[in-house]
């Protein structure tokens, strides 16, 4: 799927970019590297120059047997932190310009030192240069996914590729494994070393886990190969259905039975795997008609979407039409659709209603017609003259009535005779009536054209002399001026009526229209985006873009156009309007017609507030972070007033009193006075440090140096530094599991301060004879070091609130220090790429969890 199908040739890279295939992954383990070395084996087979740049073939014999008859590049070593890390050697690649070349671990982060800092980087430098590349990624690692797979597992991502970096391959290849089978893998040692197997299959790898990570890999590619099958139909004008999976359209028309068409859509969808919900309103462009509520239709979009589905609004004066062009555009299998509300009477009238219409032309597509208890009852929606514009074929049938309908008027009153004739009152008055009917078919001209031949019929068959037109008396004159004169005054106002009520109609549906765009905006968090495709959807166009006045087109990032071909401007025709004064809207499709210009007009005004919006967002976040400058700033004069006087005061009375030649002080006075200045001052150069590293955190300017270092080199400087002699600290602090934890990857001084402040606040927390914790345990690619006390704990509601400067929650003694600890800890730690959370102690007390990354293991470079 992408941008073509795998081929290669023996010509070397030519100017042309690259071509880039993905084996894609649910978790470790499942075989990427195996297939990506089965892949080069296949191409080097067929005589293609394949180079394998980078494999991580982690010890295991299986893969490892794959790089015989393949050529392997050395790695480059690069040193940091006192540590050397093996790495992809780009320049060389660059140099040797292979055909093929296979490298392992797209979302990998390159030691410092290299020209990028992700080797996706290096990737797509390597496609720029015209090489080929194959290489692998797991689910975990897409920047789209690393949130939902953390909820699902628990362990943050720090390692993600662009999501647009990998859509844009050419060929993505999903490696599937079942859960129980990954499982199996796992326990017979076959990914992870045996003294991390217990570890991994009862965390990372637990069978829920393993299976949610499993569905995320095949929608993602399912996702993928949707977009792939919609290009290629909308390149080949392909209009008819592919059922490659169900997706299901609701035809909502405002009444009370949308519920139950959506409820029985989600059934069906719920039928299929990995099937799609769509519900879609037709607005009419003159205005909605009798029996659609706006409450309704926003009570049915809330449901609509609780159930997983999609709301859709799309302007069309002929509803089966543009209902079925809809769900043709969305290649949907099936098409749900109520029982008419009509009435037995409007059946006989019109026995063709939307659905009958929607039955005939649906052709490939699945109608079904769903009863419910409004079918029937005669609350349809009801198409009047009074609703409606005048198209063409009345704009015909008025003059034609004009004419014919009095000629048979006259007709009928001449047959009539005996008792039943009609007097000239009456014969008039029907007259009058013919002019009106005429006056409701094709408005004001064609009824003064009825009031001139009724005037003449009227004159001529029933004006005595009867067969002779009489103008000769004035009251036969002023009878017909009166009559015609009435006739056209009545019309007029009738057609006057039309025109308001066609407004009043037409009000109403764009009323309808907003108040659908309003609730699309405020359901989403990025305005500009919805807009736009709630724009193209609503007035049925093509594309959509957002241009600035100087005429190039906004990053596609920034323009919502649906996937299809380009736009023609030789065939398309092109609506602008102006978006702000740096902007313009270009809708791209059919030419719109006036009425729906003033709609179009309030589209772009929200746009234009939306645009605006989010430059005042960006202008407000600015500010705040200003703000929460000048708050922690007023919070720090406030509390530096004594906690910072206070051991200034003890360490200059202390020294002052040594100075003094007025008292003679025994050796053990001095010894205590310096005691006290030593211990004031050491205070002292706590808090200070403490105010420094949290004010470089404020501005993010904290220099880091990151290396790897073992839990037991830093514990012991760290408890050393601990508030009291170290005979306390040891006393009241034990350890488990430091010995065997793997390295972590973070700076050691910064490290130390995190220990020291956490076990310092376990320490004065913890009832005496209960000694805090410290264990470790190594998960995923993390170490977490677990801080334990048997102390009161948190509330869940001030867990949070802890971590906030100057606060000193649960403190028995506010004069201890500034309240930075906690607030500092945690900023240290995500500064170094981790995290610090609270969690319960089993049987009381509070448990404070730093989960670092582990150390990289110097890897080694496989060869034949």
């Amino acid at each position: 799927m992408g941008r073509g199908s795998d081929t290669t040739t023996d010509d070397g890279p030519g100017a042309c970019p690259g071509r880039l295939k993905v084996f894609l992954g649910s978790a470790p383990g499942v075989g990427k590297t195996y297939r990506m070395l089965d892949e080069g084996r296949r191409r080097a087979a067929r005589g293609t120059n394949v180079l394998v740049a980078l494999a991580e073939c982690h010890g295991r014999a299986s893969t490892e047997a794959m790089l015989e008859g393949l050529d392997t590049l050395p790695r480059v070593v690069r040193t940091h932190g006192g540590a050397d890390f093996t790495e992809l050697d780009l320049d060389r690649v660059l140099e040797l310009r292979p055909r093929v070349v296979l490298i392992d671990e797209l979302a990998y982060t390159n030691a410092p030192g290299g020209r990028h800092a992700k080797r996706w980087q290096d990737v797509e430098e390597l496609l720029g240069a015209g090489i080929d590349v194959v290489t692998t990624l797991n689910i975990q690692h897409l920047e789209s996914l690393s949130d939902v797979v953390e909820k699902i597992t628990g362990v943050p991502q720090h390692e993600t590729v662009p999501d647009e970096v990998v859509r844009r391959a050419d060929q993505i290849e999903l490696v599937d494994l079942p859960a129980e089978g990954l499982r199996r893998r796992m326990a017979h040692g076959n990914i992870y070393p045996p003294e991390k197997v217990d570890a991994a299959l009862s965390h990372y790898f637990r069978l829920g886990n393993l299976t949610a990570l499993r569905e995320l890999a095949l929608l993602w590619v399912a996702g993928r190969v949707d977009e792939a099958l919609r290009k290629y139909r909308d390149e080949h004008s392909i209009g008819r259905v592919w059922e490659t999976r169900e997706r299901v359209v609701v035809a909502l028309t405002g009444g009370p039975e949308g519920a139950t068409l959506i409820r029985r859509a989600a059934r069906i969808v719920s039928g299929s795997a990995g099937g799609d919900l769509l519900a879609v309103h037709i607005t009419r462009s003159d205005g909605l008609a009798a029996g659609s509520s706006l409450a309704a239709l926003a009570g049915q979009r809330q449901l609509l979407e609780s159930l997983g589905g999609s709301y859709h609004a799309v302007v069309g004066d002929d509803v089966p039409a543009a209902l079925l062009d809809f769900a043709r555009a969305q290649n949907a299998t099936q098409l749900v659709v109520g029982a008419s509300r009509r009435g037995r009477l409007r059946r006989v009238l019109t026995p063709r209603g939307v659905g009958e219409t929607v039955v005939e032309l649906s052709g490939d597509i699945d109608v079904h017609t769903v009863t419910h208890e409004h079918a029937g009852q005669g609350k349809g929606r009801r198409r009047t003259a009074f609703g409606r514009g005048l198209p063409r074929s009345r704009r015909v049938a008025g003059p034609v009535a004009g004419l014919v309908l009095p000629a048979l008027l006259t007709l009928l009153l001449r047959g009539i005779s005996g008792p039943l004739a009609l007097n000239l009152t009456s014969e008039a008055l029907l007259f009058l009536l013919t002019v009106l009917g005429v006056a409701c078919i094709g408005g004001v001209v064609s009824a003064l054209l009825a009031s001139v031949t009724t005037s003449l019929l009227l004159n001529y068959y029933f004006i005595p002399p009867v067969g002779h037109f009489t103008f000769a008396e004035a009251n036969i004159v002023v009878a017909q001026a009166a009559f015609t004169t009435v006739a056209v005054t009545v019309a007029a106002i009738v057609d006057r009526s039309l025109r308001l009520s066609r407004r009043a109609a037409r009000a109403t549906a764009e009323a309808e229209t907003l108040t659908s765009l309003a609730g699309g905006i405020l359901r989403g968090d990025r305005a500009v985006s919805v807009l736009l495709e709630r724009t193209r959807e609503t007035f049925g166009m093509d594309r959509i873009e957002l241009r600035p006045r100087g005429g190039e087109f906004v990053p596609p990032s920034s323009a919502a156009s649906p996937p299809g071909p380009a736009s023609d401007p030789t065939t398309d025709h092109e609506t602008r309007v102006p978006i702000g004064d740096d902007n313009v809207l270009v809708l791209s499709g059919r030419r719109l017609p006036a009425s729906e210009h003033r709609v179009l007009t309030a589209f772009a005004a929200h746009l234009t507030a939306a645009v605006e919006r989010g430059r005042l967002a960006e202008a407000a976040a600015e500010v705040e972070s200003v703000k929460a400058a000048n708050r922690m700033r007023t919070a720090l004069l406030a509390a530096v007033g004594h906690d910072l006087r206070t051991p200034l005061a003890g360490s200059w009375a202390a020294i002052s009193s040594l100075r003094s030649r007025d008292v003679d002080f025994s050796p053990e006075d001095r010894e205590e006075l310096l005691a006290t200045a030593e211990e004031s001052l050491a205070k002292l150069s706590r808090l200070v440090d403490n105010l420094l590293d949290m004010s470089r955190l404020q501005a993010g300017a904290l220099t880091l140096r990151l290396e790897p270092i073992a839990l037991t080199e830093v514990l012991p400087t760290a408890l050393d530094t601990l508030p009291g002699s170290p005979p306390r600290a040891l006393v009241d602090v034990v350890t488990q599991g430091l010995e065997t934890a793997p390295d972590v990857f973070a700076d050691p001084p910064l490290l130390e301060r995190v220990i020291a402040n956490l076990v310092a606040n376990a320490v004065r927390h913890s009832p005496a004879g209960r000694p805090v914790t410290l264990s470790a345990s190594a998960l995923a690619g993390r170490v977490e070091l677990r801080i334990t006390d048997r102390g009161p704990g948190l509330q869940l509601a001030d867990r949070e609130r802890a971590f906030e400067p100057f606060q000193r929650l649960g403190d028995t003694d506010n004069t201890t220090g500034l309240g930075l600890g906690l607030a500092l800890s945690r900023g240290l730690t995500e500064a170094m790429g981790g995290t610090l959370t609270p969690e319960d102690t089993p049987g009381g007390g509070l448990t404070m969890v730093v989960s670092l990354p582990a150390a990289p293991v110097p890897a080694v470079a496989c060869t034949r």
